[in-house]
């Protein structure tokens, strides 16, 4: 059965410059995967799902005025004016968001375009259902590289970035997709007392899921059961080889 969408909104990350792929003329959700913008797909499916135009925040930054061209007035806009991490920009599109939005699914805007729109309804479904604050997509990969990884543990789940990974826990295959689902009222609360992620200076999300758990609420990872739908783009190779990709379905 799907979800009622009628107090849910997606939050979709698309401020970052993409300094790994040396975008300088543009956003890098702009870059082109099969002819077109990396982040028209999940703005694509979220449009199929059934959200409307108020329930689809891209929160823009660098070369703004780039992505507001392309997609015009069949989004809603959240401006990060400084590029503070992904959880403050989540907090920038979430602050943005209709009054009545109880749920959001933050998704980043260079990395969710093969997800299928059942992916995205089980999840919110599941997030529902059990009543969780936040509920997270996972995926397994073969070569996890430089991805945070997803420590299940006797006291939790833990998401630990790679800056910070030990050496056996470089071995583990589980990454985080970086798509969650919060409680919208759970999140603003708490956002301004996240602490910043040492190495990197920035607000990330991981400490959404320490901090949750910390106060004994619900927190789920739920695996992709097709780990091909997410394809993370950082470099020159991901991007070609998601472009290859889109051309070939």
């Amino acid at each position: 059965m799907s979800p009622n969408l009628s107090k849910i909104a997606a939050v979709i990350l698309s401020a970052g410059k993409g300094t790994r792929l040396n975008c300088t003329d543009k956003p890098k959700v702009m870059l082109e995967i099969g002819g077109r913008p990396i982040v028209a797909y999940i703005v694509e499916t979220l449009q199929k799902i059934g959200f409307n135009k108020e329930q689809i925040c891209l929160v823009v930054g660098f070369k703004k005025e780039i992505i507001e061209d392309y997609f015009g007035g069949s989004v809603s806009y959240g401006l990060q004016e400084q590029q503070l991490g992904t959880a403050h920009a989540a907090y920038v599109g979430i602050k943005s968001l209709p009054n009545e939005i109880e749920q959001v699914i933050v998704l980043g805007g260079d990395d969710g375009a093969f997800y299928k729109p059942e992916t995205i309804l089980n999840l919110i479904t599941a997030h529902l259902t059990d009543k969780a604050t936040i509920s997270f997509l996972t995926a397994t990969v073969a070569n996890p590289g430089s991805f945070g990884r997803v420590v299940r543990e006797n006291d939790g789940i833990k998401i630990i970035e790679k800056e910070y990974l030990t050496a056996e826990q470089q071995n583990i295959k589980e990454v985080n997709t970086g798509t969650y689902v919060v409680d919208r009222h759970w999140f603003e609360k708490e956002f301004p007392s996240f602490p910043k992620m040492q190495k990197l200076g920035e607000f990330g999300m991981n400490p959404s899921i320490t901090i949750a758990e910390s106060q004994g609420k619900k927190v789920q990872a739920i695996k992709l059961s097709d780990n091909n739908e997410w394809h993370g783009i950082n470099t020159v190779t991901e991007l070609e080889l998601a472009d290859q990709l889109k051309r070939t379905i």
